[in-house]
């Protein structure tokens, strides 16, 4: 049986790395917050990746669950008892001679409602003259699935993690093709002569964190489903 969960994002460029991720396993459909008729300002106040991620997950299904929200899909509507789950992920870039910097606060680095660029300007400037440009990126993935048991969600039952991590180093200036997003241009993954920006999605899914990490998902959902 086919299972349909909600990915936790409002990121248009995460919900397409991870629906090409996915699309080879017919037993997942995943569905945007969009398509859920959820809006708002996803919170992400922890001070970890992981508990930045369980807090959207539990913030996107406490709304599906206390508002029984429903949606229309396919002319006919359902409720939110249809869906089997929610998941969302949070990534953090940890550059080596920034202490582990920008890290849980990536997408925010230059300030609150800053563009990818002003990040990677700010990111650019704190390393220049600097020699040391290790660093990696980390993505862990929180699922919250509806327990078979009890029928509901909660917190002592049925949240699973996923981490995935990539070590590369900093370019000195930004390297695209137009592909990727956030910090992509200026990431070179170890083994390879570019970055993230300019490999094919297919490409990037099979080496980059959250790569990793939704793998991790896949497998974890195929052989429990």
């Amino acid at each position: 049986m086919k299972r349909r969960l909600i990915f936790a994002t409002n990121n248009q460029h995460k919900l397409e790395e991870v629906r090409a991720a996915l699309s080879q396993s017919g037993a997942i459909e995943i569905v945007s917050l969009a398509e859920a008729n959820l809006q708002g300002e996803i919170p992400e106040t922890a001070d970890t990746l992981q508990g930045n991620a369980l807090q959207k997950a539990q913030w996107v299904w406490e709304r599906i669950e206390n508002s029984k929200l429903k949606i229309e899909n396919s002319g006919a509507t359902q409720l939110a008892t249809d869906y089997d789950g929610v998941f969302a992920d949070d990534t953090g870039l940890e550059v080596e001679a920034l202490g582990g910097a920008p890290g849980v606060y990536s997408a925010r680095y230059a300030g609150e409602h800053c563009s990818f660029d002003d990040n990677i300007d700010k990111l650019l400037a704190a390393l220049e003259g600097e020699t040391n440009r290790r660093a990696c990126f980390r993505t862990v993935i929180c699922l919250m699935e509806r327990c078979d048991e009890c029928g509901v969600m909660s917190d002592e039952c049925a949240i699973h993690y996923f981490e995935g991590r990539v070590d590369g180093q900093i370019l000195t200036e930004r390297h695209t093709n137009g592909e990727g997003f956030g910090y992509d241009p200026v990431f070179m993954p170890d083994r390879f002569a570019v970055s993230f920006a300019e490999m094919p999605l297919e490409v990037k899914n099979t080496i980059s964190h959250r790569g990793l990490a939704v793998q991790k998902l896949a497998e974890y959902l195929t052989h429990n489903s």
